[in-house]
């Protein structure tokens, strides 16, 4: 989904010491609610009816903020909202009344939160400073199902592309490079050898790089992992960029999921790898303002 210019433009407006008038604040709470509703909207319904997505339930499941919770607006900090239906803010323990309105609190951030939160920056910052490799090509997903058995595989209820063997044989051919601890978990047991780099949760920072989907797609993680002292237009331009990516994601994994729509980027081609890294590129230019700001953020809560 590419962001409205209203969008970026509200994601940037705030300056420290703003004060919203309460007919600003609530349309600017409507505009947020409108924007997610085409996300969350389509994903409640299909929880409704029983229904899985294999492409789009990952944003709710695998980064667990619910729906309810990403629809809800905050203005981040050094925003004072006036008026009297500012009041329902303070139901939030980080929030209270000051000169003016209500506002957030920065100074009741948890020191548990902060350590967190001084890791996040870290990884934030070298993230933005190294520079980005493209030569995975995706294989992250192909290792996630190399040598299993048909009832093993995450997705099963779906076709491969390819038969096993055909697939282990791909996977073999090409260098397995995922630099992401997150991805890289979820490798069979007979695919992680393969991978040239071994990351660990606690290397992660030695390893991430902004070339890499799953890096860019966990800044929608890192947004929410501090509400609600993100804006919330941030957390929704970063679920704006993880779900383009994960639509790439799954176009080159080695599932068929074209019965969704979704065409295979055919990776285990030339054509298909020049794909992918255009998206990836794309992708890592994208990535870098919602980065930047993360990280004024997490300067500005730590102090």
């Amino acid at each position: 989904m590419i962001l409205t210019e209203t969008s970026r433009l509200q994601a940037s407006s705030h300056k420290p010491g703003t004060i919203l008038s309460e007919p600003d604040w609530q349309k600017q709470r409507r505009l947020h609610e409108q924007r997610v509703l085409a996300w969350t909207g389509p994903h409640q319904a299909r929880a409704a009816r029983g229904e899985k997505h294999p492409v789009y339930d990952f944003l709710f499941e695998y980064y667990r903020f619910r729906p309810s919770w990403l629809r809800r607006w905050h203005p981040g900090p050094d925003v004072v909202l006036q008026g009297g239906s500012a009041r329902e803010f303070l139901r939030w323990p980080e929030y209270h009344e000051t000169t003016g309105g209500v506002a957030l609190n920065v100074a009741a951030l948890e020191p548990h939160r902060r350590e967190s939160l001084g890791w996040v920056l870290n990884l934030l910052r070298v993230t933005a400073e190294r520079p980005p490799q493209f030569a995975c090509y995706g294989l992250h997903e192909w290792a996630m199902v190399y040598r299993q058995t048909p009832e093993e595989v995450r997705h099963n209820q779906w076709p491969l592309r390819f038969p096993p063997d055909e697939l282990a044989r791909l996977v073999e051919a090409q260098p397995v490079c995922c630099s992401h601890f997150d991805a890289f978990r979820f490798f069979t047991a007979p695919a992680r050898p393969l991978n040239k780099l071994q990351p660990t949760r606690v290397e992660a920072p030695q390893f991430e790089q902004r070339g890499c989907l799953h890096a860019n797609m966990d800044l929608y993680k890192w947004a929410f992992k501090f509400a609600p002292f993100t804006p919330s237009e941030l957390t929704a331009d970063c679920f704006a960029l993880a779900h383009d990516i994960r639509e790439i994601d799954m176009r080159a994994s080695p599932y068929d999921f074209s019965k969704l729509g979704f065409a295979p980027i055919q990776i285990e081609t030339p054509e298909g790898r020049t794909e992918y890294e255009i998206h990836q590129r794309d992708f890592a230019r994208r990535s870098q303002p919602l980065r930047a700001q993360l990280i004024v953020l997490a300067e500005r809560l730590l102090g």
